[in-house]
């Protein structure tokens, strides 16, 4: 009886452990959010309020949310994202458990990749010395680029719809490249995502924003190696349209 209770007891002990190293890990988080976020805003990073997690489903209402804590808040995020320091702080303190999105397509572009892709290529770009910027991983595997902005082309016509941004792995030149520009946007690290997932900064925001045209080759061809291994991430984030 007394060697059962030992097992149980030092289970027990070793659970408390983690949970107390966990609590750690979280208040460490949490800790760095809020300057990470105005990092991210002074960077230039236009930032609105996301959906977080609620145990392994959203905080939106939405029944059978297809992108759980990887969305906005409000369909008028285009127009509310900003890098106002007091407003993100407010946003930041009112709303401590909130993701932050940026807007793509204003100052910068996201170059979205898979995970091993994207590891690959930025082992491959910093050794053949070209110009990285900020980079992030996201833990349900996805790699994202952060670069300038292709810039308000004056003829309209000359867009690129997101939409097919979002969705460049129906494209073989492309394949698994998802190109995040005007109408788009990603997580911006530090955020959480269902299953204690993050996403989290690879290269901070020291690193100023490149040229994408000067990731995209080597990009598309680690992402050719890799297209046959993605996961199923092709629902694309709502609203793509605000």
């Amino acid at each position: 009886m007394s060697a059962e209770f030992g097992r149980r007891s030092g289970g027990q002990g070793r659970i408390s452990q983690w949970l107390r190293g966990r609590r750690t890990d979280r208040e460490t988080e949490d800790s760095r959010r809020e300057p990470l976020l105005l990092a991210a805003a002074a960077a230039g990073l236009p930032l609105a309020p996301a959906a977080y997690p609620s145990g392994y489903r959203c905080s939106c209402d939405r029944v059978g949310c297809p992108t759980p804590a990887r969305h906005p808040v409000s369909f008028a995020w285009q127009t509310q994202s900003t890098t106002d320091h007091d407003q993100i702080e407010r946003w930041a303190r009112h709303q401590p458990q909130a993701n932050f999105i940026t807007a793509t397509g204003m100052v910068h572009d996201v170059l979205d990749v898979p995970l091993d892709a994207g590891r690959e290529a930025l082992e491959r770009l910093l050794a053949a010395g070209t110009e990285v910027g900020p980079v992030a991983e996201t833990g349900d595997g996805r790699m994202l680029f952060f670069t300038l902005t292709r810039g308000t082309p004056e003829d309209e016509d000359e867009w690129w719809p997101c939409e097919l941004d979002c969705h460049p792995e129906t494209m073989d030149e492309h394949p698994g490249l998802r190109w995040h520009c005007r109408g788009s946007y990603v997580l911006v690290p530090p955020a959480r995502l269902p299953g204690d997932l993050t996403v989290q900064w690879v290269r901070g925001l020291e690193h100023p924003l490149p040229d994408p045209l000067s990731l995209l080759e080597i990009l598309t061809d680690a992402c050719s190696r890799y297209a046959g291994e993605e996961p199923d991430h092709t629902t694309a984030a709502w609203p793509l349209r605000g």
